[in-house]
């Protein structure tokens, strides 16, 4: 939905304009009145609207200086519709002068002003789309950058290359904003482009589809962000039934600690996902307590080991453990309902490899116990910990006795874990208590592969991942997915996908773009 605001002196020709025109059919809505240039000037620069209705004839400031403060101060300035009282040629003269829109006279005719909206709304569109054309490539490579930092590469040249294309310094104080919402992304980067006005080159997209800014910290103290923040929600609520959170990161210095703000909002944005809360969020509002994470994170995993072990009797004290780590830190419960939501995700996943239906045990554990948004005590949140447990060990127990070639799924899934290391079949047929060739005609029965065709078309997949994402060397690469020597590498991925690596890389990066 875009913005319009309306300008005139006269009380009854705002009224007329608002209740006259369905906007909203027309794609725009009403975001201010104003009943002088000042006044409009001001809200202009406060709303952004695409759009502005103005009259000619206002105190202090009249409709065309109006036009042209906003033009000369405004990078990117709305478009003008001027309504005048008079056919003076002077005026029409001027308003071509200040690039207007259109020139209206009153009475304004119902018809004519919502002709004129679908041609100004395709016109805005239209531009907007060359603008988000021409911006494409500097998007992709701002995206490039920005994304090579956040996967963890640290290299001064790509730290220089980042700031000069973000236009920032390498040492100012720099904060970063993450947008999640349902939907198309591309009206996400649309909205964040028209709050962010002043910095389009540091928008990014990461790889699940949130929308990321960066901001100098001078030019975008704390208030100031909170405010942009807070109208960046309302706007994308307004079009919106669905879940929508916008984070905020602390302000950290230097282009280098790109990776951790985005950590940190992605943190805060994760905690209010699971607690299904939007609005605006900041990391400030975390406490944070030392090495509570990696200490939760350690016992929630032992928790896991157990209930798919079906060690029950032990099940009970592993839920104590894992909630009271957290409750030395957190006890407003925002990182333990994360651990939560995640420790629901791995025993979903777990019994999706068993065969099993996890939407099925999902639906059941919640319909009977809730869901962790719901819970405001760590007591309340422990209980349901507890039974979604023992549920989940009963369930796993089940498919475990249904599973006629269990060993073999556990074979398949230490295959699907470990493939990048030194993997033999006779070496899994000891760990796991099996004649080799036995194991052989099983894991061809179940997966239609020979191990080794099995084997290395896992370790090709993850290869050609690494090469359309990453920079790391070919040789690097080879190593990454299992192959000690880059040369066999080489012959088996050219043998699987029949160009070499380098070719594949190449190609890669011409379909991206």
């Amino acid at each position: 939905m875009m913005n319009v605001l309306l300008v005139d002196d006269e009380p009854w020709v705002i009224e007329g304009l608002r209740t006259m025109v369905n906007w909203r059919d027309h794609g725009f809505q009403v975001c201010g009145e104003a009943s002088n240039g000042p006044d409009a000037f001001r809200m202009i620069q406060e709303l952004g609207p695409e759009l502005v209705l103005t009259d000619i004839n206002m105190p202090v400031i009249n409709g065309l200086e109006l036009i042209e403060q906003s033009n000369r101060v405004m990078a990117s300035p709305p478009k003008f519709i001027i309504l005048s009282g008079y056919d003076n040629f002077n005026y029409a003269l001027t308003a071509m002068h200040q690039r207007v829109a259109e020139y209206l006279l009153k009475p304004i005719d119902e018809e004519e002003i919502e002709a004129v909206l679908v041609r100004l709304r395709r016109r805005i569109m239209e531009e907007f789309e060359t603008e988000q054309s021409q911006s494409r490539m500097h998007f992709l490579l701002v995206n490039n950058l920005l994304n090579r930092l956040l996967q963890g590469e640290d290299s001064a040249q790509l730290m220089h290359q980042t700031a000069h294309a973000l236009l920032l310094p390498e040492d100012g104080l720099l904060r970063c904003i993450l947008i999640e919402a349902s939907g198309d992304t591309s009206n996400l980067r649309y909205q964040a482009r028209k709050y962010f006005a002043e910095t389009p080159e540091r928008i990014f997209e990461d790889s699940a589809g949130r929308i990321g800014v960066i901001l100098p910290d001078d030019k975008f103290p704390y208030c100031r962000v909170q405010e942009l923040a807070a109208g960046l929600y309302n706007e994308l609520k307004n079009e919106s039934n669905g879940p929508i959170t916008v984070t905020v990161s602390n302000a950290l210095q230097g282009i280098g600690s790109v990776r951790e703000l985005y950590m940190q909002a992605l943190e805060v944005n994760k905690c209010k996902r699971c607690q299904e809360r939007d609005g605006v969020h900041n990391y400030r509002d975390l406490r944070q307590h030392g090495n509570t994470g990696n200490h939760a994170r350690e016992k929630f995993k032992q928790l896991l080991e157990l209930v798919t072990a079906g060690q029950t009797d032990e099940i009970h004290s592993a839920v104590e453990d894992a909630l009271a780590s957290m409750t030395e830190g957190l006890p407003d419960l925002r990182h333990a309902m994360a651990h939560v939501a995640d420790l629901e995700l791995n025993l979903c996943r777990r019994i999706g490899e068993m065969n099993g239906e996890p939407d099925a045990f999902m639906k059941k554990v919640q319909d009977e116990y809730g869901n962790i948004g719901s819970f405001k005590t760590y007591s309340s949140l422990r209980k349901y910990v507890l039974e979604l447990c023992l549920e989940a060990a009963r369930v796993l127990a089940g498919l475990e006795e249904k599973n006629e070639y269990n060993t073999i799924f556990h074979v398949i899934q230490y295959v699907d874990r470990e493939y990048r290391g030194r993997l033999q079949l006779q070496d899994l047929a000891k760990k796991f208590h099996m004649n080799s060739t036995y194991l052989g005609q099983l894991f061809k029965k179940e997966t239609g592969k020979p191990f080794n065709d099995y084997l290395n078309e896992k370790r090709i997949e993850e290869a050609k991942r690494l090469l359309k994402r990453t920079q790391m060397k070919i040789s690097e690469i080879a190593l990454q997915v299992g192959y000690p020597n880059t040369d066999y590498f080489i012959s088996k991925f050219k043998c699987k996908t029949g160009m070499l690596p380098s070719v594949y890389k190449q190609e890669s990066k011409r379909t991206a773009y």
